[in-house]
């Protein structure tokens, strides 16, 4: 069995393993990464050796751990990062490039349908239907997207959110609220096979999921960081965040939101947020715009993109697609029956 598994930020892993009565035998690692003394690499190997393959992550990297010389220097990977490979190997996991990703840039749609548009996406892909994707999404009005969880008094002034214009929707993975204007942000969705982040636990598939976008920001300029569990972050402050969802069809929905140029005055009037949350957001007073990719790079929001969906295509592959006339059918279909019906919508009241 074989796995491979890119730190976020570090170094590449790589086991080869089999397994003999239910135990691990013949572990091999391997990789780009440091390691000194020389000697640790065997010590790994022998703590691996023997151990149950139904064994938690957990254990593993207790194990690797415990067995390394004192004084052990490991750059760029840790026991957790050779623990997760080990998963991977054993569930079978798979790689980015195992796969032909394609990406969808556009068209401006109304929210709702951004919300149906993700389920829709990810059950094909899931399902075999649709190849693994990249989705940039674009807007026709503004909106505040909910997390599946949220509850809409608690988040949203829904006088001052008519008042402005915004639209109120739920998505179906967890995580925040989202302040949406066209123009103001930048978000995408991946849409894969669980296969892929295999193995994983949530907070090395977040941060697996968005390497890519942390390479992209970095080539611009940006001092780009991912903080657990969910945070794209500079030393100037929060540029966005990601939510997840692993559905039933096999498929994992990962999407992000990034602040291009958005309106903090507004923003504090629609979300009911106080001011510790909007310097979380990247600004101090919500007299200022919450603009950290716009004002570190000095680019259009369409650069931007242009540079993200270059260095996708880079690091993974990828080729054009668009959203298929019975993808749009569906998604309207679930907009009628779910996405936009109050009961949905206010099913956290």
């Amino acid at each position: 069995m074989h796995g491979e598994f890119k730190v976020p930020g570090g170094k590449l892993v790589v086991v080869d393993l089999e397994v003999v009565d239910g135990k691990i035998a013949e572990f091999r690692l391997a990789g780009d990464f440091f390691l000194e003394p020389d000697s640790a690499l065997d010590s790994i190997n022998s703590a691996v050796n023997g151990m149950p393959a139904n064994a938690e992550a957990a254990a593993f990297a207790k194990s690797i751990a415990a067995a390394l010389p004192e004084g052990a220097l490991l750059l760029g990977f840790s026991p957790e990062a050779v623990a997760t490979t080990i998963r991977r190997a054993l569930q079978k996991a798979t790689g980015w490039r195992d796969y032909e990703w394609q990406v969808i840039q556009g068209p401006a749609i109304a929210p709702v349908l951004q919300m149906a548009l993700d389920q829709v996406l990810s059950e094909e892909v899931g399902a075999g239907i649709r190849k693994p994707t990249l989705r940039i999404w674009e807007w026709d009005r503004p909106a505040v997207v909910l997390g599946s969880f949220q509850s809409v008094k608690n988040e949203v002034d829904e006088a001052n959110a008519a008042k402005h214009g915004f639209e109120i929707v739920r998505r179906i993975s967890g995580g925040g609220a989202m302040f949406m204007e066209a123009g103001s942000v930048i978000t995408y969705s991946i849409y894969a096979p669980s296969e892929l982040v295999q193995g994983m636990s949530f907070a090395d598939s977040y941060a697996f999921l968005d390497e890519w976008v942390i390479v992209a920001l970095k080539s611009l300029g940006i001092d780009a960081s991912y903080v657990p569990l969910n945070d794209i972050t500079s030393p100037t402050g929060k540029i966005g965040g990601a939510a997840q969802k692993r559905l039933g069809s096999g498929a994992v929905l990962h999407h992000v939101t990034m602040s291009y140029d958005m309106d903090g005055d507004k923003m504090v009037e629609v979300l009911r947020i106080g001011r510790e949350k909007m310097s979380d957001k990247g600004t101090k007073s919500a007299n200022k715009r919450v603009d950290p990719l716009r004002s570190q790079t000095g680019l259009s929001r369409a650069e931007i993109i242009d540079r993200m969906t270059a260095t996708f295509t880079g690091l993974y592959g990828a080729t054009a697609s668009e959203i298929t006339p019975d993808e749009l059918a569906k998604a309207e279909q679930l907009v009628a029956e779910k996405f936009g019906t109050e009961d949905w919508l206010r099913r956290v009241p």
